[in-house]
């Protein structure tokens, strides 16, 4: 039997059971040395009952999450097969093999896909741009190891949904929310390649159209690349990533062609020839 004391401790875990939380309770029940055994079993059922729903709950949380992404992942792909305006939600959902339903499940709009498709590449963009500048080096090691990172992430499913769609057919508002991210991209690369001009490791040039030149000549990747391609991603951003900072010219700078008074082009010199041989032969 309990005491009186005791009695009213243990009404009072009870109303602490059903007003807050289960999973407090059993703290208190250390506050209940006199409470009989069938009492606190019935105190640790309920308490046992209630962090399992809890657990549950996180559970179906996390699961909902994960099949979201595979939604989002999905989408990009279509999108990037078949275009935004030609894809449907019918498209996505027979992916997946499942109901277009089920699909309203885990996101609201096509326009709704189509924006976190664009923020996710976005994003992983910025988050490997902080990392690099995390490990610290100088400005042409932290540029060199940027856009390592922007080509392999325009080889994946959100980059290239990020440059082969964008958000150029989402509504102005969301429109504008992207470009807030995309210009704080931008102003990565220029910032390290003033660095890079200061250091000494660039000559002096305007940073600005660098980095635009850089950023654009990274992206049109996602246009051309293939995943059954004789190279790789990270081989591609090797060569990228050396055509763009040592250049294409030789030492001597080569000649730009220019018309003569007959408005004919200048005679091509035998390299310039079989440069064009090299043009004209089919891939």
């Amino acid at each position: 039997m309990l005491t009186s004391r005791g009695a009213a401790l243990f009404c009072y875990v009870l109303l602490a059971g059903i007003l807050f939380d289960w999973r407090v309770i059993g703290q208190l029940l250390q506050c209940l040395p006199s409470a009989g055994l069938r009492e606190r079993r019935v105190l640790k059922t309920r308490a046992g009952l209630e962090t399992s729903l809890w657990k549950k709950r996180e559970g179906r949380a996390q699961e909902r999450k994960a099949k979201r992404a595979a939604v989002l992942r999905a989408a990009a792909q279509v999108f990037n097969e078949k275009g935004f305006h030609a894809t449907s939600l019918d498209d996505v959902a027979a992916r997946l093999n499942i109901t277009k339903p089920t699909l309203y499940y885990y996101v609201a709009s096509k326009d709704e896909i189509l924006f976190e498709c664009v923020r996710i590449g976005l994003e992983m963009m910025e988050d490997s741009a902080d990392e690099v500048a995390a490990r610290g080096g100088s400005g042409l090691e932290q540029l060199v190891a940027v856009m390592r990172k922007y080509a392999e992430i325009v080889t994946m499913d959100f980059g290239r949904c990020l440059i082969r769609v964008g958000e150029e057919p989402l509504p102005p508002a969301s429109r504008k929310k992207l470009r807030g991210l995309k210009a704080r991209i931008d102003r990565r690369f220029r910032t390290l390649i003033a660095q890079c001009i200061d250091e000494g490791s660039f000559a002096p040039r305007d940073a600005k159209i660098a980095g635009f030149t850089v950023a654009g000549a990274l992206s049109w990747i996602a246009r051309w690349y293939r995943a059954d391609g004789l190279l790789s991603p990270s081989e591609i951003a090797d060569q990228c990533i050396d055509i763009l900072v040592q250049g294409l010219s030789s030492r001597t700078p080569a000649k730009i062609p220019v018309r003569n008074a007959a408005n004919r082009r200048v005679a091509a010199s035998p390299r310039q020839s079989r440069s064009v041989a090299l043009l004209k032969r089919p891939l």
